[in-house]
Order: C-alpha cells, then structure tokens, then sequence
C-alpha cells in the first residue's frame, strides 16, 4: 500500500513540474505565480509545500528535472548506432532547433528562457544552469574528440573551446530568433556549426 503512495506522491510532483516548465518556458520565472502553476495542474497550495519548500526551490527542482531529461536526449542522439559523430553533432543541432521554437517550444527551451533572468535572481537556480550547461558542453566535447579521431570532423581549437564556441552560438542564436520572430539565426549558426567543424568540404 504504501508504495502506490509513493508512486502518487511522485505522480503529483512530476504533474507540477511538468505544469510549470511548460508555463514558465512561455512566460519566464517571475511573470508566473505559483496559483497559475497550481490551478493548471488542479493541485492545492498545501501541497505545493509538501513538495517544494519555496518557489526558488520549485525552480531549481524544474532546472534539475529538465537537463536530465535534456541530457538523456543528447546522449540518445550521440549514440546512433551506424552514424559519423560529425552526423551526430549536426543532429543534434538541428534538435536544438526545433526544440527552440519562437513560437510554442511545449517546455523544451527552459534553460534559454530561464537563464538570463534566473541567473540573478537565485544562486541555487544559477547553480543548476551551470552545472547543466556545464554538461552538454562536456558531451558536445567528447563528440567533437570522438568525431576528430574518427576522422569524420576536424577542429582548429581544443575540443573543450569547439564546444563552448558553439553552446554559446547556439544559445545567442536562440536568443536571436525570439528577439527577430524567424528562424534566419539558426541558419546562420549551423552555417558557422559547419565550418568550425570544417563539414564544407
């Protein structure tokens, strides 16, 4: 009995963080209370509370749930079987694209909508972001490493400087097409994507 409990217990939670990316990735951290949060996903304040000891709390748990689902992804996507880790990485960006829709990204952009704001809002959310961003450079890396030896890419820079290089592009890309309402920055980064990785040949 008691572990049907739990597994409603974990229900409600995963419901409320769930709710609230798909909210928050829309309209930010600050612009969102928690009553939009809670009557969306019909759930009490009280037990809002019993999950989450703040809403600082409730963001960070938000961040933490969302790169791990994020980085799953990644590791799917740098695992095909049968694929050129060149072919891989170009995959991956074009996830990133579509995931990063101007228009209705369903969740999937919280870390680029969240981070400039959160970032000086909240240690422990500026924490998480950077440990999760952290982590995708360090897989974008070790593809980058895997796609050199294999022969498949090339770099002009360590593989570590490659990946931060294009985190950063990509992330001032998306920033780029909410601000221009158009996809036209994700076409000039992949072009950038390709030559940093000297695919053009």
């Amino acid at each position: 009995m008691a572990k049907a409990h739990n597994t409603d217990s974990s229900d409600v939670r995963d419901n409320i963080l769930a709710v609230g990316q798909r909210i928050m990735s829309g309209k930010g951290f600050s612009a969102v209370g928690l009553n939009e949060i809670l009557t969306e996903a019909k759930v009490p304040k009280g037990s809002f509370y019993h999950y989450f000891g703040s809403k600082d709390a409730f963001g960070e748990a938000l961040l933490s749930n969302y790169f791990e689902d994020y980085l799953a992804d990644i590791d799917t996507v740098m695992g095909q079987p049968g694929v050129t880790m060149a072919q891989r990485l170009l995959d991956y960006f074009d996830m990133w694209r579509a995931n990063q829709s101007f228009l209705d990204c369903q969740g999937k952009c919280l870390a680029v909508k969240l981070a400039a704001e959160v970032a000086d809002l909240s240690e422990a959310m500026r924490t998480v972001l950077n440990q999760g961003t952290s982590a995708i450079i360090a897989r974008l890396a070790d593809a980058i490493e895997r796609g050199v030896a294999e022969g498949s890419l090339a770099v002009d820079d360590s593989p570590r400087r490659i990946a931060e290089s294009l985190y950063q592009l990509w992330l001032g890309a998306s920033v780029m097409v909410k601000i221009v309402r158009g996809t036209e920055p994700f076409d000039s980064a992949m072009a950038v994507t390709r030559q940093m990785l000297h695919l053009d040949h």
